[in-house]
């Protein structure tokens, strides 16, 4: 069965590193495969994401020894199912604001007793060709990845009790909506977003749990495509000069 070198990295206390992707591409998926990460993950909140592609994301990045992972559009239990059903491994869900929405999310992502899953027979769960349904149920529960992300005010007022879900992996933050959220718009590194990461990254670490950023290492595939593009670009007018 498969295995999600996410998870397996960090039970034995390293650090994966992984790729974002905002713009779906099997070639590039295949490419990236070549290199050496562990994951990658597919940003179908703000990307053109469908199901279809997801499919054949998550064929390649088997077949190259990458582990998919999505941040979903939203936390309803059947978008979360689409993602699943295909292949993913992990799941990131935004705006995580309450104890309701983290166990909501936690829900979406695990199989009875860990949660409210349903049971399909997509490739995610090998066309339902189990010689044992309940042994793929309890080790794909152990293989599952949770982020959720905390980008809202009402974070604050919410911590503690966002901290008491069970099933919640690690955690993550977003300083574009964070700053939003204070009604700082296009103001990421505004003092207000600053000491909310901080109160949220002390209060994430004094309950015994991690920040996303402090456990993988994950780039962004348009960084690279981008700044390697500018200075290409600027190589190419200082010769044409």
């Amino acid at each position: 069965m498969r295995i999600n070198k996410v998870v397996t990295k960090l039970n034995s206390g390293n650090t994966p590193i992984g790729i974002t992707m905002k713009v779906p591409s099997t070639s590039l998926v295949e490419m990236l495969g070549t290199v050496g990460f562990d994951f990658v993950l597919f940003d179908a909140e703000h990307g053109p994401f469908t199901v279809d592609l997801i499919d054949d994301l998550c064929m390649v990045a088997d077949s190259v020894g990458l582990t998919p992972l999505a941040r979903v559009p939203d936390i309803q239990a059947p978008t979360i199912l689409r993602f699943l059903d295909r292949g993913i491994m992990g799941i990131m869900g935004p705006h995580i604001s309450s104890q309701a929405k983290a166990k909501q999310l936690a829900d979406a992502c695990r199989y009875v007793p860990e949660g409210h899953r349903s049971l399909g027979s997509g490739r995610g769960s090998y066309y339902g060709r189990n010689e044992s349904t309940t042994e793929y149920m309890a080790h794909t529960n152990s293989q599952i990845l949770v982020i959720a992300q905390l980008e809202d005010v009402a974070v604050l007022d919410e911590i503690d009790s966002i901290l008491s879900v069970d099933g919640i992996d690690l955690f993550n933050s977003g300083a574009q909506d964070i700053a939003q959220s204070f009604g700082l718009p296009g103001q990421p590194t505004h003092p207000k977003v600053q000491e909310f990461q901080a109160t949220v990254r002390d209060a994430v670490n004094q309950a015994g749990k991690q920040m996303a950023e402090d456990a993988t290492i994950n780039i962004r595939i348009d960084d690279i495509i981008l700044d390697a593009a500018e200075e290409a670009f600027s190589a190419a007018k200082l010769s044409a000069n």
